[in-house]
């Protein structure tokens, strides 16, 4: 019975909500662990038989396994997509999870790199490898546009419009969106196509796909994540960094920069204005700056020193 409402589901997600692969994965990942629960706790129940009590039943047992409240949330609100799914297919007549409540959860806001870090990193690349080059022109990219790592290693050379200075990233929910690209970027990844690029092998189906290892297919995530990490040992950066931390500097420059939130929501593909909001938050530094030069009052203090 589970079988063939997770069948169900997989499809609504992908047709209804237009969900990228791997957020369908991680949909579909939520209600194996609910059902996994039902297996341990009871003898498991169809969705329609399924209370809230179970629903928070299950919640203290992923809580007990050792489970952050973050991704506690992320799951609950999971199982209150499989269910309004239900609802609709008429599968269940109530919601189980309309009250189910998830834990408070403290938004953590990822370390940042300053444009001199993100300099220093870059700097450390050996460019008389191949994969220096090809790894010049990757970072220069990431800071340029702000890319998810996803975007960054499904880049295509058909989406690449430099003579304009734009490229098209396809986005979350295979959403299109256009992003402006640095000169320095454009620069490097020209290097990279006419000298590297150009030297490798390329595998059957991979020949649109921007950024290649050295056996002509396409990078992973992971490899982006840990050449990143490499270079900024190699640099002497003891922050906590990823992929991401390229994307939230990205935004975060453009903001203190004076940026408006509306346009960097636009460029970073954000749904919601609320989750760029995130990258709004200023260094103490920067602020102070800022009041002395633009605040009267501040100037007066000046002044008077």
């Amino acid at each position: 019975m589970w079988e063939s409402h997770k069948k169900g589901y997989k499809a609504w997600l992908r047709l209804e909500k237009s969900l990228s692969e791997n957020s369908v994965e991680a949909y579909l990942r939520d209600i194996q662990h609910l059902t996994n629960f039902l297996q341990t706790a009871v003898d498991i129940k169809n969705p329609d038989a399924i209370t809230l009590k179970d629903l928070e039943n299950f919640t203290k047992w992923i809580h007990e396994l050792g489970m952050s409240n973050t991704s506690q949330a992320r799951m609950i609100s999971g199982l209150k997509s499989f269910f309004k799914f239900c609802l609709i297919e008429e599968i269940i007549t109530i919601d189980p999870s309309a009250l189910l409540e998830a834990p408070k959860s403290q938004r953590k806001l990822p370390d940042t790199l300053s444009f001199e870090e993100i300099e220093k990193i870059i700097a450390t690349i050996d460019l008389s490898k191949p994969e220096g080059q090809r790894n010049k022109a990757i970072l220069e990219t990431l800071y340029s546009c702000g890319l998810r790592v996803s975007e960054l290693v499904n880049l295509k050379i058909s989406q690449m419009h430099t003579d304009v200075g734009y490229i098209r990233v396809v986005g979350k929910g295979d959403k299109e969106r256009l992003i402006p690209i640095g000169r320095d970027a454009i620069k490097y990844i020209g290097i990279y196509r006419e000298n590297i690029r150009t030297q490798i092998d390329i595998k059957i189906g991979k020949e649109d796909i921007l950024f290649l290892n050295r056996r002509g297919a396409g990078l992973t995530r992971i490899m982006i994540f840990l050449i990143i990490k490499d270079l900024a040992k190699k640099a002497g950066i003891t922050k906590v960094i990823s992929p991401h931390t390229f994307r939230h500097s990205f935004a975060t420059h453009l903001v203190e920069g004076g940026a408006d939130l509306r346009a960097v929501q636009e460029m970073l593909g954000h749904e919601s204005i609320t989750t760029t909001e995130i990258y709004t938050h200023l260094d103490r530094e920067f602020l102070r700056t800022t009041l002395h030069q633009f605040h009267p009052a501040f100037k007066k203090e000046v002044r008077k020193v």
